[in-house]
Order: C-alpha cells, then structure tokens, then sequence
C-alpha cells in the first residue's frame, strides 16, 4: 500500500469506526507502517473526522517529518511493529480504541490475564488470545515493554496474538491492513458485548471444537 492509499484508508477506518460507536470524541488512534517510517493520527483528534492532509508523518526512529503533532502512543505502536517483526510475521496497522465493552470487563474485580474465553469461534479464528496488560497511564513507556512481552511469549508458545488489551483503557490491536485491524477490533469488542449481555457467563468451547477450528481454519488458539 503506498502513502497515498494509506493516508486514504486510515480516515475511511477512523470514520467508519467513529460513525459505529466503536470509538467517541478524541480516543483512540491509528497508525499504519510504510516501508520508510510511520503514519498516525494526530493527537487529540477525532477519528471520525480525519484530514489525510494532518495526519503525523515520522521516520523509523519515530522523529516527526510533517504533518500534525503524532499521538502519544507512536512509541507503543512503534514496539508493537517490532515484535511483530521479530516473529517474522510483520503487522501493517495498530488500531487503538476504548470500546466500551471491552473497558468495562477490565473494571471488573475478576478481571484474569485474559480478558475473554474462547465463546464464539468468530472469536477464536478472527481474534483469538487477548492478554490483559495492568493499567499504566496513557503514553507511559512502561506499557509497550509489557506489550512486547507478551507478543513474544505467544508468539513462541505457538499462539500468536493479534490484540492485547490495556486495562482501564482499550485495545489495541493490529494485522496486514487497516480493513483487517478494524475487522479484529469489531469481533473483539462484540464479543465482549456478548459476555456482558450474557446472564450468566458462557462456557468456552470445549477442546474438541478449538482441536476443529485449528484444524479446519488454521485458529491460533
């Protein structure tokens, strides 16, 4: 994808997922990685009304070369990049947000290291594990340590992830484009719309049914 096309699909993704509710006022980012350095969204801007213009150009060493002044999470985004290279498995865009539903499960007392079973096989093939980094204010370098973490201890159990959850404040998550990264977030935050919904908490899928998934779509899980 060339800058153009990238500058293009992150305000599409930032409007549509604005327009749908799965982020509101000025949360949330998107970032896309070209061959030479980075794209993001500005600080404190609104995803759904984006100018391809304003968006913060930098290099690989994260220096701004144009554009708006880059989000406070380009150094996290900037990890998440490159553990995800170190897998040999190279991401393309992060997305964050503060779905609400997914938010809201981090706030619960019983809160695991996961921050959802294996409920739906949507979830299982599209998403698949999303450990919970503990809360750390936004922009603390800390965050994208234990993100990276995380990355590689999946990443060699061989189960790597596409999402980690930071509690208190959103996921983030990422894959090949900004189409796929958006379609992660969705299924992500509508599953945790259904363990919410649910009157009593649904059981996981039994192993059989993960053993079948594997088998038949290649889930990580």
């Amino acid at each position: 994808m060339n800058e153009g096309r990238a500058r293009e699909e992150i305000c599409r993704v930032g409007r549509s997922l604005f327009e749908r509710g799965y982020v509101h006022a000025t949360a949330g980012n998107i970032s896309v990685r070209l061959d030479d350095g980075f794209l993001i969204t500005p600080t404190d801007a609104c995803l759904g009304f984006l100018d391809p213009a304003d968006l913060a150009r930098v290099d690989l060493d994260g220096r701004q070369r144009s554009g708006a002044k880059a989000s406070k999470t380009l150094s996290l985004h900037r990890r998440i990049y490159e553990a995800q290279a170190a897998l040999d498995a190279p991401a393309r865009c992060v997305i964050h947000t503060h779905s609400t539903h997914c938010v809201a499960l981090t706030l619960r007392p019983d809160v695991g290291a996961e921050l959802l079973p294996p409920i739906t096989p949507y979830f299982v093939m599209k998403v698949g594990h999303v450990p919970v980094v503990p809360y750390h204010r936004p922009g603390d370098a800390r965050v994208g340590d234990a993100v990276a973490e995380r990355i590689a201890r999946y990443g060699s159990q061989g189960t790597p992830i596409r999402a980690v959850m930071l509690a208190r404040l959103g996921p983030n998550v990422w894959h090949e484009s900004p189409a796929q990264a958006m379609a992660v977030l969705e299924e992500l935050e509508e599953t945790a719309k259904l363990w919410q919904l649910s009157a009593v908490p649904p059981s996981p899928l039994p192993p059989e049914a993960l053993a079948e998934l594997r088998a038949a779509f290649g889930a990580a899980w």
